[in-house]
């Protein structure tokens, strides 16, 4: 099926041509239509589908046919979960939309940069916001932009922005809309708090399922090694030297473990940079760009920070930390392994972590076999000595009565008087 059967203007056909889009994905088949149509629209898509023009085609011909206002007030609302991709986003919607006349003025906003420069750019009004939401309130509350005249709202990556918190946030939000507007939902996953969220939001939605079949599934090479904690960096230097792997995106729990983790492979010679929300907008940006240009071989990211990763023929990810929960699995080591692209995914797993493995395998519906790297091999657990003396500190008495740490409450107490003579 062509692009040119789903409805769109020549304008737009052309631009999709000069993107190089030849066929529509399954996402973009089913949604596109029902969206030109002016219908809420219900999407279920993994990441890599092709949803982010199965929701810009039909907006930007909408807007090709807009009544256009002076001045211009925001006639679109698209939130995303993270800065990286409030900027994908907009890039992407003004390429598509530069034979338009008059072309929307587009507006990316999101946290972790000064205001200002945003709230000069919203003068003179806008047509298309892309935004995080927290950033999106606090211009409003600085009275820089209106979402009184929006008539359509884009959710997208759903699942995202209700794990990483912003629950309270779209409630308010959705509270400054229209009530009269199209929403376009899409969501990687539909948990319980997703599937709550959009039988509020949708009015009788089409339904867009889009899941991989079993035989388009990425081609992805899933290792588990048994490492002690404090080797965890020694072993990820040798893979990585080991394995001649040219680019690595490291997954760790925290913005300190993302900057020791780094230092300690700069320190023996391997160019990495940590990858996290503390990072000012301008060096997030430059380290996207060396890691895509093959500048910089290894990006140790946090979970929130990561997920604004989109790397073409990515071979490696490695899980230095492993993740909260299953979801956080496939959202990682789904980073490589793209567009047909042979990946590997390795997993670092310590005797404390055992457990926890075990789970995400289960979840999964997995079983990956637990290997040792030579030179590598977790020391072995302690078995406890049934007969060796307890190592508990002899308690001393305490002179009000019973054993220090252990004094007798109240029913102690009522017990003894009862049996005493």
């Amino acid at each position: 099926m062509p692009f040119s059967s789903l409805g769109l203007s020549p304008t737009l056909l052309d631009a999709v041509r000069a993107q190089g889009f030849s066929t529509p994905t399954a996402v973009q088949q089913l949604a596109i239509p029902a969206a030109l149509q002016s219908r809420d629209v219900l999407g279920c898509a993994q990441t890599g589908s092709g949803k982010t023009l199965a929701f810009v085609l039909p907006l930007l011909q909408h807007q090709q046919t807009a009544r256009r206002e002076s001045p211009r007030r925001a006639s679109v609302l698209i939130l995303v979960p993270t800065r990286e991709l409030s900027v994908q986003v907009s890039d992407t919607i003004v390429k598509l939309a530069v034979g338009l006349t008059p072309p929307p003025k587009v507006s990316a906003v999101f946290g972790g940069v000064s205001i200002n420069p945003q709230m000069m750019a919203l003068r003179g009004g806008t047509d298309v916001v892309v935004a995080t939401p927290g950033r999106l309130l606090d211009l409003l509350d600085h009275n820089a932009l209106s979402l009184s005249g929006v008539r359509a709202l884009v959710l997208d990556e759903a699942d995202r922005l209700l794990d990483l918190g912003f629950s309270d946030e779209l409630a308010r939000i959705l509270t400054l809309l229209p009530g009269q507007r199209q929403n376009l939902f899409f969501s990687a996953t539909f948990a319980p708090a997703v599937q709550v969220l959009a039988e509020s939001l949708l009015r009788d939605p089409v339904r867009v399922d889009v899941l991989p079949a079993p035989q388009s599934k990425p081609d992805i090479t899933q290792r588990a090694i048994a490492v002690d904690p404090g080797r965890r960096t020694q072993l990820l230097r040798h893979l990585i030297q080991a394995s001649k792997w040219s680019r690595v995106l490291v997954f760790v729990a925290t913005k300190h473990a993302a900057e020791i983790v780094a230092d300690k492979l700069r320190k023996a010679g391997i160019d990495a940079e940590p990858f996290h929300g503390l990072l000012s907008q301008g060096k997030r940006t430059q380290v996207l760009a060396d890691f895509k240009a093959e500048r910089v071989g290894v990006v140790v990211a946090t979970d929130l920070a990561g997920r604004g990763i989109d790397i073409e023929q990515l071979p490696v990810v490695v899980n230095y930390d492993l993740p909260r929960s299953a979801v956080d699995y496939t959202h990682r080591i789904g980073r490589t392994g793209r567009a047909g692209e042979s990946g590997v995914a390795v997993s670092f797993v310590s005797a404390d972590t055992h457990a926890h493995w075990h789970l995400i395998e289960k979840r999964q519906g997995l079983k990956v076999p637990l290997e040792n790297i030579q030179g590598f091999e977790p020391m072995p657990m302690p078995v406890p000595d049934s007969r060796a003396p307890s190592a508990e500190p002899e308690r001393r008495p305490d002179p009000k009565g019973g054993i220090k740490g252990k004094r007798p409450n109240k029913k102690d107490k009522l017990r003894a008087a009862a049996k005493a003579p």
